[in-house]
């Protein structure tokens, strides 16, 4: 189960109290805002992309949506989400669960800036029923991203 090797791995680097467990889905945005008690642009939602072979991850805003010039200007390519069917053999976290750690060797992870404008985000912590609770700065430092990117417009 992903869930359990993220939150070994939270817990290995002293963030696993972190982590919250629900008994509702959080596989959406809504869902995860409601049962966070949140505003939905907190969710930091992991968005999984292929750029050619390449499988990449952008952790965004809730209320971010990809800005197909902005992302391919940044990856010289149309943007193109991985099927539905193929995201846990991709990313190793199965869709409504995939987050920007313990992910599988060779995936990047890339951060947009539009979760720089709060204090506090709740990405997917391994499953469709989890999140953690992290600053920005704490979310970068622990998904070992390649960067910052700006390719999501806010709606």
């Amino acid at each position: 189960m992903s869930i359990e090797l993220v939150k070994a791995y939270l817990a290995e680097k002293g963030y696993g109290e972190r982590v919250l467990e629900f008994s509702v889905s959080s596989a959406t945005v809504e869902l995860a805002a409601q049962a966070l008690g949140c505003e939905p642009c907190r969710i930091a939602k992991t968005l999984s992309f292929l750029v050619g072979e390449d499988v990449i991850l952008i952790v965004a805003a809730g209320d971010a949506k990809v800005d197909n010039p902005k992302y391919k200007a940044c990856f010289g390519t149309k943007a193109k989400m991985i099927p539905f069917a193929e995201v846990e053999e991709k990313t190793g976290h199965a869709a409504g669960g995939v987050c920007p750690f313990v992910v599988k060797q060779n995936v990047k992870v890339y951060l947009d800036t539009s979760l720089q404008r709060f204090d506090i985000v709740y990405p997917a912590a391994g499953s469709a029923s989890s999140a953690v609770r992290l600053t920005p700065q704490e979310l970068y430092s622990l998904s070992n991203p390649v960067d910052w990117v700006d390719v999501c417009k806010t709606v």
